[in-house]
C-alpha cells in the first residue's frame, strides 16, 4: 500500500484507543508524523499511550455514549485546530455481545448498538464541520462480521452491519465536498475482545434458566473453543493500523479493507456461495447440530407448496 509522505500537519482523530486496535492505530499514525488526538474513556489509559509515543500524540477523554462527552471533546478540537479543521476521524470504538438472540436481554443489545453505531454516528456529526473544514477523511471500524454474520454473535453483527450502511450511505452524501469514506473489515486479531467475548458467554451460561442452558449449553461450550482457536490465530492489531493509514493517506484510498486472511476467506464464502451453503459450512465449523426444516404451511399431496413465487 503506498502512502502520501505527511509534508504538512495532517490532524486525526481516532476513537477507543485505550487497547487492541485502537492503541495501534494511534500509535502507528504517530509513527508515520500524523498529529493525533487519542480517545479514551480513561486517564490511566491515556498516560500508557502516551509512553513512547511523540509529542504529536495527544489525549482526548471521550465516552462515545455521552452526549456532554461528545460536545466537550468537539470543543476541545475546534479551539485545537481552528481553521484548519481535521484530516480525519478514525470510528474505532466498539464492544462486543456476545451470546443467542433468543436469550440477550435487550438493554445488552441496546448498549451494544450505543457504541458501535450511534455513538460512531454522534461523534462523526460532531466533527463533521471541522472534517469539512479541513478535507477529511472518514474511517469506520467495521468487522468481517458486517458483511456476514455469525451464529451467537448476532448483536454484534447488527450493530456492524448498520454501521456498514451508514458509511455507503455517507460516502455518496460527502462526495460533493471531496471527502471519502472508508470501512476497515478486519477478521480475528489480538484484542482484549476475544477475552470479553469468552467472559460473556461465561456470564450467560450462569445466568440463563436451566431449560434455556438445555437448549443452548453444548453450542455456546463449542462457541467458546471457537473464540480460543480465532485469539491464538489472531494477526496483530498493527495490520489493521496500516490499513487505516492508507485510507487516511493514500491518494486513491479504497472504500473498504478486508484484513486477514480468515476475513478474506469468510468474505469469499460470502460472494460465492448461496445463503443455504454458506449456514451448513458454519455450521459444521462450529459444531453445531444439523438444521431440520420442517414441512411447509401448504402443502399439497406431492410434496412441493401451493405458494406461487410468481411476483416473490
Amino acid at each position: 500500500m503506498t502512502q502520501q509522505p505527511a509534508t504538512e500537519e495532517r490532524r486525526v482523530v481516532v476513537t477507543g484507543a485505550s487497547t487492541g486496535i485502537g492503541a495501534a492505530c494511534a500509535r502507528y499514525l504517530d509513527s508515520l508524523g500524523l498529529t493525533v488526538w487519542a480517545c479514551v474513556r480513561r486517564q490511566a489509559d491515556g498516560e500508557v499511550l502516551l509512553g513512547g509515543a511523540s509529542s504529536r500524540l495527544r489525549i482526548l477523554m471521550l465516552d462515545v455514549t455521552d452526549a456532554a462527552s461528545i460536545a466537550a471533546a468537539g470543543r476541545t478540537l475546534t479551539d485545537a485546530v481552528g481553521d484548519q479543521g481535521l484530516s480525519g476521524l478514525v470510528n474505532n470504538a466498539g464492544i462486543s455481545v456476545a451470546g443467542p438472540l433468543e436469550l440477550l436481554p435487550l438493554a445488552d443489545i441496546r448498549a451494544q448498538f450505543e457504541v458501535n453505531v450511534f455513538g460512531a454516528l454522534a461523534v462523526t456529526q460532531t466533527l463533521l464541520p471541522l472534517l469539512r473544514r479541513g478535507g477529511g477523511r472518514i474511517v469506520n471500524m467495521s468487522s468481517i462480521a458486517g458483511l456476514a454474520a455469525t451464529p451467537f454473535l448476532g448483536a454484534y453483527c447488527g450493530s456492524k452491519y448498520a454501521l456498514e450502511a451508514m458509511s455507503d450511505a455517507m460516502r455518496l452524501e460527502l462526495a460533493p465536498w471531496g471527502m471519502q469514506v472508508a470501512l476497515v473489515e478486519p477478521g480475528a486479531i489480538q484484542s482484549e475482545i476475544w477475552r470479553r467475548a469468552g467472559l460473556a458467554v461465561n456470564r450467560m451460561l450462569g445466568r440463563v434458566d436451566p431449560e434455556a442452558l438445555r437448549l443452548y449449553e453444548q453450542p455456546l461450550l463449542r462457541m467458546q473453543e471457537v473464540i480460543t482457536r480465532a485469539e491464538n490465530r489472531a494477526i496483530p492489531a498493527e495490520w489493521v493500523a496500516r490499513a487505516v493509514a492508507h485510507a487516511l493517506t493514500a491518494k486513491r484510498p479504497r472504500t473498504r479493507y478486508v484484513v486477514g486472511k480468515d476475513a478474506r476467506f469468510r468474505a469469499l464464502l460470502k460472494w460465492l456461495l448461496p445463503d443455504r451453503a454458506q449456514d451448513r459450512v458454519l455450521a459444521w465449523f462450529l459444531g453445531l447440530p444439523a438444521s431440520k426444516p420442517k414441512a411447509g404451511l401448504c402443502r399439497n399431496e406431492g410434496g412441493t407448496s401451493n405458494v406461487g413465487m410468481d411476483h416473490v
